[in-house]
């Protein structure tokens, strides 16, 4: 309880809701479908779900060639996703589920998609942030769902137990999310559309919230970021070989990305309100978390613990962060400029890439005079599994792991056991029977030949000639 009481005390206090006083950027949307602006704090974009739609762009490296597609709007961080060996090889797997349109991407590792939260864009242009996997009521719901994200938090929608985020795993993962980092944030504007930021400089969890907060957004995820943090506007915001060092605390070694989330213009724009529903869900979070004693006790403990989690932040900032930034300071920075104290700090190894890419990195490493390869130079291939196609009408197969006995179809029968090839111990075996039954078949052959008697027929006389003529 002291040490509860003691992060409490130490919390920095709740950041000014700025949206309320005409904070740019958070009043209306001018009728625009899409915006792109920038300030000190934070590259932003945010759009109109309806009139704007998010496809996949795979491939490695592949940021040059985002920013010279003129047809896009903009490209931004994709979800988080791991790497799988299949059929001798490896492939690049999301942690969450992914639909768009009729393409669906299902993550392998289903516990983890059920822990994560989600971006969904309904059929009418309506945006919910919610929990979990993708499951067949929601694909017939929504257009675009984006699994695999992290919670910062969500005034709509209060997590469920299921829900453990995507730093849960081990204490140098948790440390690492707290301290200052380069951070994507995909946002729920108050107005209903979706708000997309790249921080300018590294922030620590609290200030990230308290970023989200001072711009308004009603809720907040964070899909892939730190060196993977991604936001290019074609012909006017790139991603260069200095922004790549710059968000990976300095060390070259940046994280490639395997795709990109891109945005463009729908041909045809989706019929709905974007209020639709917003105001019913904020009663609903609102009446869930306090409707009776009980919740409202839940609710308090959790804003307690809130608190004590921004209280642990704090003392990451002041007494952690130092430290850390002995151990894990930016090393040449692209901008003497930025070489403050809100720079990134440096990441760690890079255990996201691929093998060819890793291997490459390790003989740079221990040839230190090989030139820094520019970044687009190791030309991948795409390793994104196929997607399912689902059109519209057609349902969504259910999750293999979630079938139940009755449900889950009875495997092919067994294929009839190849026998083992004998060994040379046997084959010779095999041939000393065979001699023996050979020698004693011989043997009763003869014996049967001395035991009959033998007829002897009487002689032919032979043939008279021919009667002379």
């Amino acid at each position: 309880m002291g040490t509860l009481a003691f992060l409490v005390a130490v919390a920095p206090p709740i950041p000014e809701d700025l949206s309320k006083a005409g904070a740019p950027l958070l009043t209306t949307a001018d009728a625009q479908p899409f915006r792109y602006r920038e300030d000190s704090e934070a590259f932003a974009l945010d759009f109109d779900p309806r009139e704007v739609r998010v496809d996949l762009f795979e491939g490695w490296d592949r940021e040059q060639a985002a920013y010279a597609d003129r047809g896009a709007l903009g490209f931004v961080s994709g979800p988080m996703y791991e790497r799988h060996a299949d059929g001798g090889r490896e492939i690049t797997v999301p942690l969450g589920d992914l639909k768009f349109g009729e393409q669906v991407w299902r993550g392998r590792n289903r516990t983890a998609a059920r822990q994560r939260a989600f971006v969904g864009i309904r059929r009418d242009g309506g945006v919910e942030f919610g929990y979990g996997e993708l499951t067949p009521e929601r694909a017939r719901r929504f257009d675009s769902f984006i699994g695999g994200l992290h919670s910062v938090y969500n005034d709509l929608e209060s997590p469920p137990a299921a829900y453990k985020g995507a730093y849960s795993i081990s204490m140098g993962q948790q440390i690492r999310y707290f301290l200052p980092r380069i951070r994507m944030v995909i946002g729920l504007r108050r107005d209903g559309r979706i708000e997309v930021l790249m921080s300018r400089d590294g922030l620590t969890l609290e200030q990230t919230r308290a970023l989200a907060r001072q711009r308004g957004l009603r809720a907040a995820y964070l899909p892939d970021h730190a060196s993977k943090s991604r936001l290019i506007i074609p012909g006017q915001k790139g991603f260069s070989q200095s922004d790549a060092n710059w968000i990976s605390g300095g060390a070259t070694s940046f994280v490639h990305v395997p795709y990109l989330l891109r945005l463009s213009r729908r041909p045809q724009p989706l019929q709905g309100a974007l209020l639709a529903g917003l105001g019913a869900a904020s009663a609903a979070a609102a009446e869930q978390r306090c409707s009776h004693p009980l919740q409202c006790g839940q609710s308090l403990a959790g804003q307690v613990l809130d608190r004590a989690l921004a209280g642990l932040n704090r003392v990451m900032e002041q007494g952690v962060e130092p430290i850390a930034r002995l151990i894990w300071a930016p090393r040449n920075p692209a901008d003497p400029k930025q070489a403050g104290d809100k720079a990134p700090l440096r990441e760690p190894p890079i255990s996201a890439d691929p093998l060819a890419l890793r291997q490459r990195q390790a003989d740079e490493g221990n040839a230190q005079a090989k030139p820094q390869p520019a970044l687009g130079e190791l030309d991948l291939p795409r390793d994104l599994p196929p997607p399912l196609l689902l059109p519209k009408g057609m349902e969504l197969p259910a999750d293999p792991a979630t079938l139940s006995a009755t449900e889950a179809p009875l495997p092919p029968p067994p294929l009839p056991a190849t026998p083992e090839p004998p060994t040379a111990t046997q084959i010779h075996a095999t041939q000393i029977h065979a001699t023996q039954v050979h020698a004693t078949e011989i043997h009763a052959t003869e014996m049967a030949a001395k035991a009959t008697p033998v007829v002897r027929s009487a002689p032919v006389a032979p043939a008279l000639p021919p009667p002379l003529p």
